[in-house]
Parts: C-alpha cells; sequence; structure tokens
C-alpha cells in the first residue's frame, strides 16, 4: 500500500473548502474518466457511501467507498472526513482534513493509503507517485471551482 499525503494552503473558508470537498458527485468533473454515484440517501456524513466508476465502456472498476468519520469544521477546530474503501479492486482509505487558518483561509490536507489488489508492493513508490499527482489534481479542482 502507498501513502500519500496532499497538502494544499487557500484563501476559502474551512466551511468552504469543507464543502466542496466533501461534494463527491463533483470528484468526477475533476478526476478523468470517472462517474460518481451517492448510493445512500441524504443527509450525508458518517455512513455514507459512494461509487467512482472508472474507465471506458466495459473496461471500468468500480471505486466504492463508505464515510466513517464526518466531523465537519466547527469554530477554529478542524473538519475530518475519513473513507474507507469497499471495493473488489482498489482498497485502503483516505482522510480529508480541513483546518482553519489565520486571516480566515484554511489548510487542506488529503492523506491516503492506497493499493490495488494483485499489485506487489514493488510498485507501491510508483502508485504513490501517480497518487500524489491525480488526489493533488483533484484537490486543486475541486478548490477552485464552486
Amino acid at each position: 500500500m502507498a501513502l500519500l499525503l496532499v497538502r494544499r494552503d487557500t484563501s476559502l473558508s474551512a466551511d468552504e473548502a469543507w464543502r466542496r470537498l466533501t461534494l463527491w458527485e463533483r470528484h468526477a468533473d475533476v478526476v478523468p474518466l470517472t462517474r460518481v454515484r451517492v448510493v445512500t440517501l441524504p443527509p450525508r456524513g458518517a455512513g455514507t457511501v459512494f461509487v467512482a466508476r472508472t474507465g471506458v465502456g466495459p473496461v471500468a472498476f468500480d471505486d466504492r467507498m463508505e464515510v466513517v468519520v464526518w466531523r465537519p469544521p466547527r469554530d477554529r477546530t478542524p473538519g475530518l472526513c475519513r473513507l474507507v474503501k469497499r471495493g473488489g479492486l482498489v482498497v485502503g482509505w483516505a482522510e480529508i482534513e480541513v483546518r482553519p487558518t489565520a486571516g480566515g483561509g484554511s489548510q487542506v490536507l488529503w492523506r491516503e493509503e492506497l493499493g490495488v489488489r494483485g499489485v506487489p508492493r514493488a510498485f507501491d513508490p510508483l502508485l504513490g507517485r501517480a497518487g500524489r499527482w491525480m488526489f493533488g489534481r483533484a484537490v486543486d479542482g475541486l478548490l477552485s471551482h464552486p
């Protein structure tokens, strides 16, 4: 499993950064060849399940995720969302932490432990680099568009 960290500082408030990062359907806008479907009914929070389907036609895979921790930012307290990957191919977890900063902005930390079933650990460095690039690009896209 590859462990990766993406860190971004933004002028967005912690509440707005949280909102943009946790609208799961919007992730399809910033991850190529991906559609996202939320399986559970609102309200969103712990227990929410969504599926990101990536690929073209029959050459695709599902990344099923469940929100297991949901603590939106409050006052000066950081927000934390933890996802567990429940799919058959992609395994691991992700955490999205949003910390308020001085001046009204926020800092985003996206931590992820990412694995692909059947891929040897020798490929973890490559998976980590690809993951940092992909998730960094996704975070940038989500933060930059309302």
